[in-house]
């Protein structure tokens, strides 16, 4: 029997601080990452006064291009895209490390223009990321900063700023020292070169921000460590700043949850990032699910492009994937989603938990792929463990705890950040509600249905003649309602005539 092989892709980024190469396949409609190799090159601090790379800086890419070259072997050559950002566009003698580089891969790379860089950062967090409306997303390198808004999948402004961390470091962190003198100084440069874009930037406005970037992910690595939610506030980046100024010098740092690959140039992206908040005005920002490397291959993956809701794509996948009962799913969640909308306005949930919960009903079914005896566990270990594009890590993280907790026995959810306590809980409550009233897994058996909230009560109203008709679904609404209310969440099942 013929045997069909998806087709491999690769994109490799040859960045001013690191260089990146992803290999991936496409299942069920989004990216299986088969190999991620990240080499720390800093190929930016080798630049010269007169922007010469040093001999030893190339030296350094063209070993690590030596190590990405043997996975390049199997790759069809048009599903490979390779590109350098900009240290290689600063650089005056690029060619020299371009020809020798091209050799080693045996594939040819771009040198893309800063605006290039931006749109394609924008394309891996449209096709990465959730949320609606207008979203700026700031993508700080080692040699640029890209600084985008856009709305679903395109821009509306592209700017690269000639500011990174490598570059940063070098020139305001030379002398190691962790003093307010140095972060002041990194701090007013950046903001130098952030001013020509502030007016026009705030005219078009946005509604949510995002961050794409290695200096981003480390500051919610270090929060999340310190016990804060991801959220990052400019509040939490001058508490950071303070932590960093109890050392003297950068070699000396040790910030709970900083990285030792993270620690040299986390001063200066801490800096920059900064600046962009003070510059810019911004409330908060969320970790991006991705950038350059993805962006470049949505690029390639052209059927990618026409799923506009990356959430929903992710779902469709994953249920693909598991071999989920879609039509069940679907049932579950609009009947989740209707005792929601039944509950508010007195309940006032967070917008994204129509979402959340959406999620949960689409993949509560997902560890019966497994084993049913311990679904719940099986579910919460799947999802803690896949990638869930257009969910953030926090988001995640609830999702899988609702699904440990669908049925059966209840207990309370552990900490999260993703909704308010609250409203987690009462998504776990409706969760739990809806997935018993679809047990029969047919819309036509299923009862009309009325749910009412009174601070944390609800009343479940059905009709009598249908429960009766239907003991076992009536035993478990009860089981249920015991179990709610002796966790002190109120349940009160009513049959009506």
């Amino acid at each position: 029997m013929e045997r069909t092989v998806s087709p491999l892709y690769a994109a490799i980024d040859l960045g001013s601080n690191s260089f990146h190469m992803w290999i991936v396949r496409e299942v069920a409609g989004t990216v299986q990452t088969l190999a991620k190799i990240k080499r720390k090159v800093r190929l930016a601090a080798g630049l010269n006064s007169n922007n010469e790379l040093s001999e030893d800086a190339m030296q350094r890419g063209w070993d690590c291009l030596s190590l990405f070259a043997e996975r390049l072997q199997d790759i069809p050559a048009g599903n490979i895209r390779i590109v350098g950002t900009a240290a290689l566009r600063t650089a005056v003698n690029s060619n020299t490390f371009l020809s020798r580089a091209e050799h080693i891969l045996g594939y040819p790379v771009n040198i893309i223009p800063g605006e290039e860089e931006a749109r394609i950062i924008y394309q891996g967090v449209a096709h990465t990321s959730g949320g609606s409306g207008k979203r700026l997303v700031v993508d700080i390198g080692g040699a640029s900063t890209e600084v985008i808004i856009g709305e679903g999948f395109d821009n509306n402004a592209l700017t690269s700023l000639k500011i990174g961390c490598v570059t940063w470091l070098e020139r305001y962190f030379k002398d190691r020292a962790l003093t307010a003198a140095n972060f002041d100084a990194a701090i007013a440069a950046a903001k130098g070169a952030i001013a020509p874009i502030i007016e026009p930037y705030q005219e078009l406005g946005w509604e949510t921000c995002v961050g794409a970037s290695g200096t981003v992910q480390a500051l919610q690595e270090i929060m999340l460590a310190q016990g804060m939610d991801e959220i990052i506030t400019l509040q939490k980046l001058k508490r950071l700043q303070r932590q960093a100024m109890q050392y003297e010098r950068l070699e000396d740092l040790d910030i709970e949850g900083l990285t030792l690959e993270r620690a040299l140039v986390f001063p200066s992206g801490l800096s920059i990032l900064i600046a962009i908040f003070e510059s810019l005005g911004i409330e908060s920002m969320t970790l991006a699910g991705g950038a350059l490397r993805e962006g470049m291959v949505y690029d390639m993956m052209s059927q990618m492009r026409h799923h506009h809701d990356v959430r929903e794509r992710t779902l469709c996948s994953l249920q693909v994937r598991f071999q989920l009962d879609t039509e069940h799913a679907d049932n579950v969640a609009q009947t989740a989603l209707s005792l929601l909308t039944a509950c508010d306005p007195i309940w006032q949930v967070e917008p994204q938990a129509y979402y959340l919960l959406n999620a949960g009903a689409a993949l509560h079914e997902i560890g019966t792929m497994i084993e049913f005896k311990q679904s719940g566990e099986h579910a919460a270990y799947l999802i803690h463990h896949s990638d869930l594009p257009g969910f953030t890590r926090a988001q995640k993280h609830l999702i899988a705890e609702l699904l440990r907790r669908f049925r059966e026995q209840l207990t309370s959810l552990p900490e999260q950040h993703a909704v308010s306590a609250p409203t987690a809980t009462r998504l776990l409550r409706l969760l739990r509600l809806a997935v018993i009233l679809c047990h029969r897994r047919d819309t036509d058996h299923q009862p009309p249905f009325a749910l009412s909230a009174e601070d944390n009560k609800l009343t479940l109203t059905l009709p009598a003649h249908w429960l009766a008709a239907n003991p076992l679904t009536d035993t478990e609404l009860q089981q249920e309602a015991n179990r709610q209310s002796d966790m002190g969440w109120p349940l009160t099942i009513i049959a009506s005539d």
